[in-house]
């Protein structure tokens, strides 16, 4: 697969040209999907987008992979998941927003979208917090 490689919207070919998106523009948009749903803590990429983001760069397609082959679109999503909601619920929220998201912004229909559960968030409760910067004070 080249670096390069974009993918055809044959619908919207007309007079004046083609219309190709590259994998990166639906890496950002289902990363954006995905990211938005209560339940999602977080989307976990790689070493390197963990190291861009310690620098400033912000990478909205992290936590998101995109293989365009001869099967079509294929979309594998890491999410990190809230403590004490429901991983299945939570994980059906992405695929369905994902595709929703997707199918309305670039009219392409997902073939596959498989979401990873990589890991659950604990949040610390708001009167614990409260309590630890008073004894820090």
């Amino acid at each position: 697969m080249s670096e390069y490689q974009m993918l055809d919207i044959e619908e919207q070919e007309n007079d004046l040209g083609k219309v190709e998106i590259s994998p990166e523009v639906i890496e950002v948009i289902a990363g954006l999907a995905a990211s938005e749903l209560e339940g999602v803590a977080a989307l976990r990429g790689n070493i390197a987008t963990d190291v861009a983001e310690r620098f400033g760069r912000k990478n909205h397609g992290k936590g998101v992979k995109v293989e365009l082959g001869n099967d079509g679109v294929v979309i594998d999503v890491s999410i990190v998941v809230h403590y004490g909601i429901s991983v299945p619920d939570v994980a059906n929220q992405v695929q369905r927003n994902i595709q929703q998201a997707l199918e309305t912004m670039t009219s392409i229909a997902m073939d596959t979208i498989n979401v990873h559960v990589v890991g659950i968030y604990f949040e610390q409760p708001e009167e614990q917090q409260g309590q630890m910067e008073q004894t820090t004070e």
